[in-house]
C-alpha cells in the first residue's frame, strides 16, 4: 500500500454516537411507599384560597385593634385611679383643716382665759404642722406635682399663723394699754397668714389642679376646697380688739368692764327688694326662692360686745318658723347685721295676716331691754 492509501484509512470504530443526557432515575421512597407518577405539585390558585388569606388578615387586624383599645382602656382606668387616690388623700387633709377652722371660730368668739386661748392656738399649730408633714408625703401624679407644692405652702402658712397667734397672746400684758394696742396690731398681722392660706389653697392649688384634670382628660375626680377662716372679718383688727377685751375680763375673773352695756335693734329689711319693715304699719312682702331678712343691731353701750344672739320668729296662721343667728362682735357705737334665710313658707301664710318678731338677747351687764325687741305685721304674696 502506498502512503497515499495510508492517509485515507478510515477508523470507523472510533466514531461515537452523539452524547445524550441520561434520564434521571427517581428513587423510591424508603419504606416501600407508592411511587408518585403524576405531574409536579404547584401552589393552589383561584378565588377560594385568596378569600381565605384575606379572612386571616382581617382577623389579625381585628385582634390587633382590639388589643390596642384594651391597652388604652386599661391605661385610662389606671390614670383615673391614680388621680382619684390622690384626691381622696387631699380630701382627708382638707376635711381636717376645715373642722379646725370651725373650732377656731367658736373659740375665738367665746370667753376664755389668756393662757387657755394661747394654749389652744399652739395646739392648732401642731395639728396644721402634722397636716403639712402628711401633705409632703403625698405623691401627686406627674402633672400635679408642681401644683401640689402650693397646697403644702398653704398648710405651712396655717401652722405658722396659729403658732404666731399663740406667742403673741402669751407675751401680751393685759394691764398695759400700750401692750394691748401693740398686741392687737400683731394679732391682725398674724391673722392675715391664715387668710392668705385660704387664698393659696383656692387660687393657686384647687383651681389650677381642677384645670389640669380637664387637660389630662380625667373626669369624676374633685379637688377639695379648704378654708381655715370661714369669715375673714374674724381676723380683722376690730375682731382682735374684741378678743383682747374678752380675754381681759376672763383673766381677771370678773364680769366684764363696768359701765353701760347693751345692744339695740335698729331695723329689719326684707330681701330681695330691700323692703324696710315698720312696727307701726303692715308691709306686703313678695316671696321668692331667695327670700331673706336682715336685722341690724347697734351697740348702745360704751364697750364692745361679743356673741350677740338675735332671734327671728314668723307666725302665719297655725305655722311658726324660728331662726337664730349670732353676731361675733359689735364695737361700741357701731352696727352689725344678722341675715336669716332659707325659708319655706306654708300655703296658709299667703294672703293672710302674719307677724315677724325680732329679739336681740341681752348682753352681760345690760339693763335697758326696751329697744331689744320689735314685732312687725306683714302680708306674704307670691312674687
Amino acid at each position: 500500500m502506498s502512503s497515499y492509501d495510508d492517509d485515507h484509512i478510515e477508523f470507523d470504530f472510533f466514531d461515537e454516537p452523539e452524547t445524550e443526557e441520561a434520564p434521571r432515575t427517581r428513587r423510591r421512597p424508603r419504606g416501600g411507599g407508592p411511587r408518585r407518577t403524576g405531574p409536579p405539585l404547584r401552589p393552589p390558585t383561584g378565588i377560594v384560597p385568596l378569600a381565605r388569606l384575606v379572612g386571616l388578615i382581617a382577623i389579625a387586624i381585628a385582634i390587633v385593634v382590639a388589643f390596642v383599645f384594651w391597652v388604652g382602656a386599661c391605661q385610662g382606668k389606671s390614670k383615673h385611679d391614680e388621680y382619684a387616690s390622690y384626691a381622696a388623700k387631699m380630701r382627708t387633709l382638707a376635711h381636717s383643716s376645715n373642722a379646725l377652722g370651725g373650732k377656731f371660730e367658736t373659740k375665738f368668739t367665746s370667753t376664755l382665759k389668756q393662757s387657755d386661748f394661747a394654749s389652744l392656738m399652739q395646739q392648732y399649730a401642731q395639728q396644721e404642722q402634722q397636716e403639712y408633714d402628711e401633705a409632703q408625703q403625698v405623691r401627686a401624679p406627674g402633672p400635679l406635682r408642681q401644683i401640689h407644692q402650693r397646697v403644702i405652702d398653704a398648710l405651712e402658712l396655717r401652722a405658722k399663723g396659729f403658732a404666731a397667734l399663740g406667742d403673741a397672746i402669751t407675751q401680751w400684758n393685759p394691764k398695759s394699754d400700750s401692750s394691748t394696742t401693740a398686741t392687737a396690731n400683731t394679732l391682725t398681722s398674724h391673722g392675715q397668714l391664715l387668710a392668705a392660706s385660704d387664698v393659696d389653697w383656692e387660687q393657686l392649688y384647687r383651681i389650677p389642679a381642677t384645670q389640669m384634670l380637664k387637660t389630662q382628660g380625667v373626669t369624676g375626680v374633685v379637688i377639695p376646697k379648704s378654708s381655715i377662716v370661714p369669715n375673714t372679718d374674724l381676723v380683722s383688727a376690730r375682731s382682735f380688739g374684741l378678743l383682747l377685751t374678752r380675754l381681759t375680763g376672763a383673766s381677771t375673773g370678773g364680769t366684764g368692764a363696768s359701765g353701760k352695756h347693751g345692744d339695740a335693734l335698729v331695723s329689719l329689711v326684707a330681701n330681695p327688694g330691700a323692703t324696710a319693715l315698720s312696727s307701726g304699719t303692715a308691709t306686703t312682702i313678695k316671696v321668692s326662692a331667695d327670700l331673706s331678712f336682715v336685722a341690724t343691731v347697734q351697740d348702745s353701750g360704751n364697750f364692745p360686745e361679743s356673741n350677740v344672739v338675735v332671734h327671728l320668729t314668723i307666725t302665719a296662721g297655725t305655722s311658726t318658723i324660728k331662726r337664730t343667728q349670732t353676731i361675733p362682735g359689735v364695737a361700741a357705737g357701731q352696727q352689725q347685721s344678722a341675715t336669716f334665710g332659707n325659708f319655706n313658707l306654708p300655703p296658709g301664710a299667703f294672703g293672710n295676716r302674719a307677724t315677724i318678731k325680732v329679739d336681740v338677747a341681752p348682753v352681760q351687764g345690760e339693763t335697758n331691754l326696751a329697744n331689744n325687741t320689735a314685732t312687725y305685721t306683714v302680708f306674704f304674696t307670691l312674687g
